[in-house]
C-alpha cells in the first residue's frame, strides 16, 4: 500500500512538472575559485546526443537557462585550458548547480606547452591573445580593435608589429589586406563576431614565409543549430567630414550546413593637410626654396561583401565555399587635391607661384572565390586539408591636373600646364594548397603541406598633354607592364613536449620564378630563385610562475606588383611616383629571447638583421627641380631593441595592459640621386602603449577602456619622424540582455597623432608636416536577433599573394 501510494505521489510531481518550465543556473569557477567568464555550457538530452540548449557564462562565470522541460540531461561545461566537466541533471524544478570547478590543465598549442587563461591579454610563448568578445570594442570595426590590440600600431594606413608589415589571418586562414584598401575593408568588417586577435610575432613554418608577424583574427564558433543575425553601424565625426559604416551579418546551422553572409558598406570623406618645404641646393649652397601648402579630400563608399557556405559530408569529410568581394564604384571614389607652392630664389625672395589642381576618379573590383576539402582520418588530430582559390582585381582610375603659374602680385598666369592619365591594373591569382596534420603521440605532432601559386598582371599608363587645347599622347610616359609569377612551397614541422621542455623545429623551402616585360622600352626583367626559411623554437618551463624561450625564424618581403611597374605616374607637374622591375625580395632573420617571471610580466629582446629591404624613397632631384617617390632596395638594415609587455588586474572593476619597447634602426642605403653612393641613418626611439579597462555597474554591463600610445622620434632609411601620441577613450553599454550595445568615445583627444618628416643628408632638404583628421567622436550601435546563443563561421581568403595587390603605404 505504502508503495503505491509513493508511486502514485511520484506519478502526480511528474505530471505537474511536465506542465511547468524551469530554470537551471549555476557558478563555474576555477580550483581557486575565479569566476570562468565565457566557458561553454551545452545541456544534452539524457541520450548525451540531442542538444536541448546552449549558453556561455557572463563576466562572473554565471550560466542560466530557462523554460527548460521536466526531463533527464546532460550538463556539460568546458573551457580551453581546463578539462570539461559532465554531469547528469534531473530536472523537476527550479535548480542551482552551486559551484562547478572545472580543473586546470596542460593544452598543446603550436607545439609550446601552456596553462592558458582568460583575461583581457593573455600573453603566450609566441603570441600575445587579445580578448575582444564582449569588450568596449566589439561593436566597433576590425581596424578599430587593430589601433586598440597590444603591440600592433596603426599609423597613416599602415599596421605594424615591431616595426614590421605584419600578415593577416582569420581563424588561421590567410587573408588579403592590399595597402590602399586596408583602412576601408576592415572599417567595414565589424567585429561584433571576432572572439580574439593573436599577435604572433614568431610565425612557425605552417604560416606563410612573407612578411613579419601574424595577426590571426580569431572569430566566435557555433554550438547549436538555428539563426541568428545582426545590424551595425558607427558614426566618427571629424574636424572637417563625417564618416559612417552600415552593415548587416546572417548565419544559419543545420546539423550538417554552415551559411554565413556579410554586407556593409562605408561612406566617407577623408581630409588631409600637409605643408612642405624643400630646399634645392647646388655646389652645396641653396638656390631655390619651395614651400607648399597641400590640401586633398577623398571620398569613398566601399561596399563589402563576405559568404562562406560548410557542408558536412559525413562524421569525416566536409567541403566548403567561400567569397569575397570589395567593390569601390567610381560615382563614389573621387579626391579633390589642391596645391600652392610658393618659389623663393637664393636670397629667400618670392619669385614666383604655381597652384595645382588634380581631380581623380577610381574604381577597384577585387573578387575572390576558395574551395576547401577537409578529410579527418580514424585517429584522433590526424586530418587532411584542400583548398583552390581564385582572385581577380581591377583596378582603374583617372585623373586631371591643371597648373597655373604666377608672377608674385599677379592674378594672371604666365603659364598653364594640363595633363590628364589614365591608368588600370588587372591581375589574376591562382593558388591550389595541401596541409596534412598528424599527432604522433600525446605530446608530439608532425605537419606537412605543399602550395603553388600563379600570378598575372598587366598594368596600363596612358598619359595625355594638351598643347595649345589639342589633346595627344604623351608617349614618353605611357606604357604597358605585364608581370608573371609563378611560386612553389613545401613545408614540414615537427614539436615534441616534455614535462618541462618544449621544442619545435620547422622548415619550408619556396621556388619563384617572375617574368616581367616593360611594352613601350621592350625591356625583359626576369628573376628566378630558391629560398629556404627554417624556424626553431625552444622553451623552458623552470616553474609554474617562469619560463624562458628562444626563436628562430627567416622571412621574406616581396614587392608589391605596383611597386614593380616602372611608370612616372605624375601627380603634378613637379612630382612623381616610381617602382623599379628589378626589386629584389627583402630576406630577414629574426632572433627572440624571451623571459616571463611570474605569470604576467614579460622581457624580450630581439634582433633582426634585413638584406635588401625595400623602400619607398623621397627624393629631390635638383637639377630639374622635381620631387621623386621611388620604390627600391637599400644595401641592409639592423634592428635590435628590449621590450616588456605585462597584464595586470589591479581592482576588481579594473585592469591595466602596459607594453614599452626601447629599440634601435641603422639602414645603409645606396643614394638614387648621388651616384649611388652609400649612406647610413641609424636611431634608438621608444614605443609604449598603455590601455586600462574598467567595468561598471552591478552587472558589468557598462565598460569603459582608456589607452594611450606614445612613439618616440623614428628613422626609416633616408627620413626621420617626429614625435607623435594619442590618448583614446571609449565608453560601451549592453542592452536587452546583452543583445544590444550602444557605445561612443573619443579618439585622439587632444589631437596629437599629427607629425612632421625630415628627409636631410648629402644635397636632400625636404620637411613636411602632416596633418589628418585623428581627433574623431565615434558613436556605434549593435543589434542581434535571431538565436543569440548561436555564434558565426564567418571565415576570410586564404591567400598570402593579395597583399601585393598594392603598396605599403597609402
Amino acid at each position: 500500500m505504502f508503495r503505491f501510494i509513493s508511486s502514485f505521489f511520484l506519478f502526480l510531481v511528474s505530471v505537474s512538472a511536465v506542465a511547468q518550465s524551469f530554470v537551471l543556473d549555476g557558478l563555474v569557477v576555477d580550483e581557486n575559485n575565479r569566476p570562468i567568464a565565457f566557458s561553454n555550457v551545452v545541456l544534452y538530452h539524457a541520450d548525451g546526443l540531442i542538444i536541448a540548449d546552449g549558453t556561455t557564462t557572463n563576466d562572473e562565470g554565471v550560466f542560466k537557462f530557462e523554460k527548460l522541460k521536466a526531463n533527464n540531461y546532460i550538463l556539460k561545461i568546458s573551457y580551453l585550458g581546463f578539462g570539461e566537466s559532465s554531469m547528469n541533471v534531473s530536472i523537476l524544478k527550479n535548480t542551482n548547480m552551486g559551484l562547478i570547478v572545472l580543473k586546470e590543465k596542460l593544452q598543446d598549442l603550436d607545439g609550446v606547452t601552456i596553462v592558458a587563461k582568460r583575461p583581457t591579454v593573455t600573453r603566450m610563448v609566441d603570441r600575445l591573445v587579445f580578448n575582444v568578445e564582449n569588450s568596449t570594442l566589439s561593436n566597433n570595426n576590425v581596424l578599430d580593435v587593430l589601433k586598440h590590440t597590444p603591440g600592433v600600431l596603426v599609423q597613416d594606413g599602415a599596421i605594424t608589429v615591431k616595426s614590421k608589415v605584419p600578415t593577416v589571418y582569420i581563424n588561421d586562414k590567410k587573408v588579403q589586406l592590399s595597402a590602399n584598401d586596408i583602412q576601408q575593408l576592415l572599417e567595414g568588417t565589424s567585429a561584433t563576431n571576432i572572439k580574439s586577435i593573436e599577435v604572433i610575432t614568431n610565425p612557425p613554418a605552417k604560416y606563410e614565409a612573407e612578411g613579419g608577424a601574424v595577426l590571426n583574427i580569431v572569430t566566435s564558433k557555433n554550438i547549436i543549430a538555428g539563426y541568428n543575425g545582426s545590424v551595425f553601424g558607427n558614426y566618427k565625426q571629424g574636424s572637417a567630414y563625417p564618416k559612417y559604416s552600415l552593415g548587416t551579418s546572417h548565419f544559419f546551422k543545420t546539423d550538417k550546413l554552415n551559411t554565413y553572409l556579410n554586407y556593409s558598406i562605408n561612406p566617407r570623406k577623408d581630409y588631409r593637410h600637409n605643408n612642405e618645404f624643400i630646399n634645392f641646393i647646388e655646389n652645396n649652397q641653396t638656390r631655390s626654396s619651395w614651400e607648399t601648402d597641400f590640401k586633398r579630400t577623398r571620398e569613398t563608399s566601399n561596399q563589402n561583401i563576405n559568404a562562406n557556405i560548410d557542408y558536412q559530408l559525413n562524421t569525416n569529410n566536409s567541403i566548403g565555399f567561400s567569397t569575397s568581394m570589395l567593390i569601390s564604384p567610381r560615382e563614389n571614389t573621387k579626391t579633390v587635391a589642391n596645391s600652392l607652392t610658393e618659389v623663393f630664389n637664393a636670397s629667400s625672395v618670392l619669385d614666383s607661384t604655381f597652384n595645382t589642381n588634380n581631380s581623380s576618379v577610381d574604381e577597384t573590383f577585387n573578387v575572390a572565390f576558395t574551395l576547401d576539402y577537409i578529410h579527418k582520418f580514424k585517429k584522433e588530430g590526424e586530418k587532411l586539408l584542400l583548398s583552390a582559390h581564385h582572385t581577380n582585381y581591377a583596378f582603374s582610375s583617372f585623373q586631371d591636373v591643371n597648373t597655373g603659374y604666377f608672377l608674385p602680385n599677379e592674378n594672371t598666369a604666365f603659364r598653364n600646364n594640363n595633363f590628364q592619365t589614365f591608368s588600370g591594373q588587372k591581375i589574376k591569382l591562382y593558388t591550389g594548397q595541401l596541409d596534412y596534420e598528424l599527432p604522433i603521440s600525446a605530446s608530439a605532432h608532425f605537419e606537412t603541406g605543399l602550395k603553388v601559386s600563379h600570378i598575372n598582371s598587366e598594368s596600363v599608363l596612358d598619359q595625355f598633354i594638351f598643347e595649345n587645347g589639342i589633346k595627344t599622347e604623351d608617349l614618353e610616359n605611357s606604357d604597358v607592364f605585364l608581370y608573371d609569377e609563378i611560386n612553389y612551397a613545401a613545408y614540414s614541422s615537427y614539436s615534441k613536449d616534455w614535462e618541462h621542455w618544449s621544442f619545435k623545429l620547422g622548415l619550408r623551402t619556396e621556388y619563384t620564378d617572375i617574368k616581367g616585360n616593360s611594352l613601350s622600352t621592350n625591356t625583359d626583367s626576369n628573376n628566378d630563385y630558391v629560398k629556404f626559411f627554417p624556424s626553431f623554437y625552444l622553451l623552458n618551463r623552470l616553474n609554474a610562475n617562469n619560463e624562458i624561450y628562444f626563436n628562430y625564424n627567416k622571412r621574406i618581403y616581396r614587392p608589391r606588383y605596383s611597386e614593380l611597374n616602372p611608370f612616372k605616374y605624375f601627380l603634378t607637374d613637379k612630382a612623381y611616383i616610381t617602382g623599379d622591375p628589378n626589386l629584389k625580395p627583402q630576406i630577414d632573420d629574426l632572433f627572440t629571447l624571451g623571459y616571463t617571471f611570474n605569470k604576467n610580466y614579460t622581457f624580450e629582446f630581439y634582433y633582426r638583421y634585413e638584406n635588401d629591404p625595400t623602400l619607398q624613397f623621397t627624393y629631390q632631384d635638383n637639377v630639374n627641380n622635381l620631387l621623386i617617390q621611388k620604390n627600391t632596395n637599400t644595401d641592409v638594415s639592423i634592428s635590435y631593441g628590449l621590450d616588456f609587455t605585462t597584464y595586470t588586474k589591479l581592482l576588481t572593476r579594473w585592469s591595466l595592459y602596459a607594453l614599452t619597447s626601447f629599440f634601435y634602426y641603422k639602414n645603409d642605403f645606396f643614394t638614387v640621386e648621388n651616384n649611388g653612393k652609400l649612406y647610413s641613418a641609424d636611431k634608438w626611439s621608444a614605443y609604449a602603449e598603455i590601455i586600462n579597462y574598467f567595468y561598471f555597474l552591478k552587472d558589468k554591463s557598462l565598460t569603459s577602456d582608456v589607452s594611450y600610445t606614445y612613439i618616440s622620434p623614428i628613422n626609416n632609411g633616408p627620413t626621420d619622424s617626429s614625435t607623435r601620441s594619442g590618448l583614446d577613450i571609449n565608453l560601451r553599454k549592453s542592452l536587452w540582455n546583452n543583445n544590444g550595445a550602444i557605445s561612443i568615445g573619443v579618439t585622439d583627444i587632444f589631437n596629437t597623432q599629427n607629425y612632421n618628416t625630415v628627409t636631410r643628408y648629402l644635397n636632400q632638404d625636404i620637411y613636411s608636416n602632416l596633418k589628418r583628421e585623428n581627433r574623431l567622436f565615434v558613436f556605434g550601435f549593435t543589434y542581434k536577433f535571431g538565436n543569440s546563443n548561436l555564434k558565426n563561421n564567418q571565415k576570410q581568403i586564404d591567400l598570402e599573394e593579395r597583399d601585393r595587390l598594392n603598396p605599403k603605404n597609402n
